[in-house]
């Protein structure tokens, strides 16, 4: 995937409204490695509250268990970039809003925080409907940390086509 441009992101943002308005749809977002950037860029939408119910931007394990219901042991034994804590975000965002649509991620930006097994540009996210099954999908994002954080929105959004 390309970097996208702040044109391409408020582009992407704008036809997710645009999808969501016609299906009658609200979102939720569950963030760790974008800091809130999916929302800002859905909220830089003119109109967008008719369609974005919140954002929550979880960096710590204490948030995230505090505000989404991650679980201490899926944390302990998965650590925060996996499988398993995107899909207790996703879960928990939908769990904690009247959105009815949900989208979370977490990763690694870098420059720091890699290890071997998850280097920088390792990216979780998961998209989930209310009353629906979650779907979660690895990325390996390339780049600085804004690359990889671009990235992530982008791909982010994309993935709501799906659902």
């Amino acid at each position: 995937m390309s970097v996208p441009s702040d044109v391409e992101l408020q582009a992407l943002a704008a036809a997710t409204g645009e999808r969501l308005m016609s299906t009658h749809d609200s979102l939720v977002t569950a963030e760790s490695c974008t800091g809130g950037w999916i929302a800002k860029v859905v909220t830089d939408i003119a109109g967008s509250s008719a369609w974005f119910d919140c954002g929550m931007a979880v960096y710590s394990y204490e948030a995230k268990q505090a505000l989404l219901g991650v679980r201490p042991q899926t944390l302990e034994e998965h650590g925060a970039v996996s499988r398993e804590t995107v899909l207790e975000m996703v879960a928990g965002g939908l769990v904690h809003s009247g959105a009815t649509l949900a989208v979370a991620v977490t990763g690694i930006a870098g420059p720091g925080g890699s290890t071997a097994d998850k280097p920088v540009g390792t990216v979780w996210i998961a998209w989930k409907r209310r009353g629906g099954y979650p779907r979660a999908e690895l990325f390996h994002f390339e780049g600085d940390r804004e690359a990889v954080r671009r990235q992530t929105v982008a791909a982010a959004l994309h993935g709501l086509e799906t659902l």
